[in-house]
């Protein structure tokens, strides 16, 4: 396990590609950048079990990029949360929200606590973003919730790959709020999914999975919560695999693929309806 006082180690200069360089010349641990969405109550969740157990003889973590998650103003950021859980957990889930902000949590400072850089980005398409990430040297770029779809630049950048975490069963689950519709549908366990990324949303080839199982009576909470968790597990044995020379992905077979968008009320009504609970 890490421990934040023992991360030194990982403290890499994203201001000098040359120093990075020759760290890469010099260093066969897996260099490895995550971007992700601003998101303290659930993606933080990922990143709270990662950072504490990764193997740093193994990986080196070179920065973490958080966007903002909807690039919207917050009024319609909470409106589009009310209409999903109504009243009650709304200001259930908003006192949750103001709890971590007055606890200044967050992905970035728990980051900072690792002593893991931060590589800030309006957007990682943009033309500034992909040079700095370029003087990074990546092996792997990680997406884990970005808000964005990665373009060609940002895909061309990594040595290896960049690559993604996905809470459902590919291509069937594409799109949003995958565990949602998997509790919908009445599956017996969320698929948790590594995949490689390409042009098209959701659609790289499969490298490995994850079961996470469903209860009959369930909350949408638990199983957000859980599949971060073992998600983080399984994003670690994955770059592992690509650490000792490992890359197997196994193509998806489209003619089956369905995309999900973000859930309508009407959608969370017939999820209780099913017996499961938001929080």
């Amino acid at each position: 396990m890490n421990d934040p006082s023992g991360t030194l180690l990982h403290r890499n200069t994203f201001m000098s590609s040359q120093n990075s360089k020759t760290s890469h010349q010099s260093d066969d641990r897996l260099r490895v950048l995550f971007v992700t969405e601003d998101d303290p109550l659930y993606v933080i969740q990922f990143f709270k079990i990662f950072f504490a157990e990764y193997p740093n003889d193994k990986l080196d973590i070179i920065g973490t990029t958080v966007v903002d998650a909807f690039h919207e103003p917050i009024w319609k950021t909470a409106w589009r949360m009310f209409r999903f859980y109504g009243l009650l957990d709304f200001i259930r889930l908003s006192l949750r929200f103001v709890g971590v902000k007055l606890r200044r949590e967050s992905i970035a400072s728990l980051a900072q606590n690792y002593g893991i850089e931060d590589v800030p980005a309006n957007s990682v398409n943009s033309q500034e973003y992909i040079q700095t990430a370029i003087s990074l040297v990546p092996d792997v770029i990680v997406s884990v919730a970005a808000p964005e779809i990665f373009r060609d630049g940002i895909l061309e950048v990594p040595r290896i790959k960049c690559i993604n975490i996905h809470s459902g069963r590919l291509p069937v689950y594409r799109g949003m709020m995958p565990n949602f519709w998997q509790l919908l549908h009445g599956e017996s366990h969320a698929t948790i999914t590594v995949h490689e990324m390409a042009k098209k949303l959701d659609a790289g080839g499969i490298i490995k999975t994850k079961e996470f199982p469903l209860k009959e009576h369930d909350s949408l909470d638990r199983v957000i919560v859980g599949t971060k968790q073992e998600g983080a597990r399984l994003m670690m044995s994955v770059l592992c695999d690509i650490q000792s020379g490992k890359l197997d992905a196994t193509p998806l077979d489209m003619s089956n693929a369905s995309y999900f968008s973000f859930p309508k009320p009407m959608d969370v009504r017939a999820l209780r309806k099913r017996g499961h609970k938001m929080l």
